[in-house]
C-alpha cells in the first residue's frame, strides 16, 4: 500500500489508534537490562541490536539488491504508521496510558505485565539474550521468532528462508501464520497481558480494530519483488485478507467460548459492539432510533450484538470461492446471534460450530488462488446485495470500506486491473471514508448510499 492509502485510512479510520496497542519509539543509549542466563537451543529473543548492523538491516538507504538492509529504519520511523511497533513501549510511558493503569490499580503502565504482553517482546526472561531490552517494544523477534537458532544461518550467503524457518524462524509469508500472530494483540490471545478487558476500555484504552492485509501494509518494510516469491512464495492481497478474516472470526469465538471470560454477573463486553451501547440518549420525542435490525443478526432490539464486522466480511469472501460453505457459514452465523439472545450454554456451543465454519473457510482460502473474476465478486458482494444490508452499525461498515480498498489495490498489483481504471473510484471511496472518519458522527444510510456510489463506479472494472 502506498503513502496515499495510508493517508487515506488514517485519517478516515484512526487506524493509528488501533496500532496504538503495539505502537512505541526506540530509546537510544539505555544500559542494558540484567537477563538471566538463556537456556541452550533455539528460541532466544537476542534483541534488536543483534539485527542492527549496517551491513544488515540498518542501512540509512535501501542497499537495491534482494533485501533492503534497511528495515530497522523502517521500522523505527517517528512518525509513520512503519514505526509504529517501535513506539509501543513509549506510550506506556505517555499520560493516557498511565491514567489508565492508575485507574485499574497497575502501577506504572510500562512495567504492568497487563501492558507488556503487546506493548513489548513478550518473550519470558528465560529467553532474552544480553541484548534484549523490554524499552525495544514490539522488536523483530516479538514478530518473527527468537533468533538464537537461525541468526548465524539468516546471515550466511547461500543461505535459505526454509532452513532459517527450520530454525525457528517464524514463516511470516503464510497468511495464516501471520494472521495468528498479529491478532495476539490486535484483537486478543490467551497469553499474558494480551487481551483488552471491556474494563481496560472502560478506562480509557481504544477500540481495538483489525485487518490482515492492511495492517501488514502500513508496517511493510519488504519488497515483494522476484527474488522474494522465490525465496518464500508470496500469498497476495486478496488471500491475506481474506484469510485474516476468517481467522479473526475464529478467534474471537474460541476467545469467548472460553471459560471464565466474564466480569462477575454480566457477559465480557469487548466481544460485543461498541457503538451499540454507546450512543447518545436524548428524550427528544423526533429523534431517530439508533437500533436497526439486521437480516445477519435474528435478535431482538435491547440486546447487545456481538461484534460481526468480520462475519460480514468473510460472508462476502465465502460466496465467491465456496458457495456451500457460505450457506454453512451463513447459517452458522444466524444461529450463533440467535442463541446469544437464549441462552450463554447454548451461545458457547453455537460459537464452537460457527468457528469450525470459519476455519473451514481458513483452510479453504488458504489453498487457493484467486482469480480476477472471484476476487471482483468478492468487491461486488462487499459493496452491493445481501451482505450490504448488514452494514447497520460503524465497526462493520468501517471494514466493508477498508475490504473495498484493499481489493481494489489487490487488482492493480496483480495487473489485473488497470491503475488509471482504479483511481477513477477513488474519489467515491474516499466519500465513503468520509463516512466513517468520525465512529458517533456515523449514520448508516448516509454510509450505504456512499457505498452504492462505490458499487457504482466499479462496475467500469467488469
Amino acid at each position: 500500500m502506498g503513502a496515499a492509502r495510508a493517508s487515506r485510512v488514517i485519517g478516515a479510520l484512526c487506524v493509528t489508534v488501533a496500532i496504538a496497542v503495539s505502537a512505541f519509539a526506540v530509546l537510544a543509549g539505555r544500559a542494558a537490562v540484567a537477563a538471566p542466563e538463556p537456556p541452550a537451543g533455539h528460541g532466544v529473543h537476542e534483541g534488536v541490536a543483534s539485527c542492527a548492523d549496517s551491513s544488515c538491516h540498518s542501512r540509512q538507504v535501501d542497499s537495491g539488491v534482494t533485501v533492503r538492509q534497511n528495515e530497522l529504519i523502517t521500522w523505527q520511523d517517528p512518525s509513520s504508521p512503519a514505526g509504529a511497533h517501535s513506539r509501543a513501549w513509549r506510550v506506556l510511558t505517555e499520560p493516557r496510558a498511565q491514567a489508565i493503569a492508575r485507574k485499574m490499580g497497575l502501577g506504572p503502565a510500562q512495567s504492568a505485565k497487563e501492558c507488556l504482553g503487546c506493548h513489548s517482546d513478550p518473550a519470558p526472561a528465560a529467553l532474552r539474550g544480553a541484548k534484549f531490552h523490554i524499552e525495544d517494544g514490539v522488536g523483530c523477534e516479538a514478530c518473527h521468532g527468537g533468533s538464537s537458532g537461525w541468526l548465524a544461518s539468516h546471515r550466511t550467503v547461500g543461505g535459505s528462508h526454509a532452513a532459517n524457518v527450520a530454525a525457528g524462524m517464524r514463516p511470516l509469508e503464510n497468511p495464516k501464520e501471520r494472521a495468528s500472530l498479529c491478532l495476539d494483540c490486535h484483537f486478543g490471545g490467551s497469553k499474558p497481558g494480551q487481551f483488552v478487558t471491556h474494563q481496560i476500555m472502560a478506562a480509557g484504552h481504544p477500540r481495538v480494530s483489525y485487518e490482515l492485509d492492511l495492517f501488514s501494509s502500513l508496517q511493510q518494510h519488504w519488497d515483494v519483488d522476484a527474488d522474494y516469491v522465490k525465496r518464500k512464495a508470496y500469498a497476495g492481497g486478496v488471500k491475506t485478507w481474506a484469510v485474516g478474516q476468517a481467522m479473526a472470526v475464529d478467534r474471537a469465538l474460541s476467545l469467548y467460548s472460553e471459560p471464565g471470560r466474564g466480569q462477575g454477573a454480566f457477559p465480557e463486553f469487548y466481544f460485543f459492539d461498541c457503538h451499540s451501547c454507546h450512543r447518545e440518549i436524548k428524550d427528544d420525542p423526533t429523534a431517530r432510533p439508533k437500533w436497526q435490525a439486521n437480516p445477519g443478526r435474528p435478535i431482538p432490539s435491547g440486546q447487545p450484538p456481538f461484534n460481526d464486522e468480520n462475519m460480514i466480511m468473510l460472508s462476502a469472501a465465502a460466496q465467491a470461492v465456496s458457495p456451500s460453505l457460505a450457506a454453512r457459514f451463513d447459517a452458522d452465523s444466524k444461529a450463533f446471534h440467535a442463541a446469544l439472545a437464549r441462552d450463554k450454554g447454548e451461545s458457547v456451543r453455537a460459537a464452537g460450530r460457527l468457528a469450525s465454519s470459519a476455519r473451514a473457510l481458513s483452510d479453504a482460502f488458504a489453498g487457493h488462488a484467486f482469480s480476477r473474476r472471484e476476487t471482483l465478486a468478492i468487491l461486488d458482494a462487499v459493496l452491493t446485495g445481501e451482505v450490504s444490508r448488514r452494514y447497520t452499525d460503524y465497526t462493520g461498515s468501517a471494514q466493508a470500506v477498508m475490504a473495498a480498498d484493499t481489493l481494489l489495490n489487490a487488482l492493480v498489483s496483480s495487473g489485473q486491473a488497470d491503475r488509471g481504471a482504479v483511481d477513477r473510484i477513488r474519489p467515491s471511496l474516499a466519500a465513503a471514508y468520509a463516512q466513517v472518519r468520525e465512529p458517533n458522527a456515523y449514520k448508516p444510510e448516509a454510509f450505504r448510499a456512499a457505498l452504492t456510489e462505490v458499487a457504482q463506479a466499479a462496475r467500469s472494472l467488469k
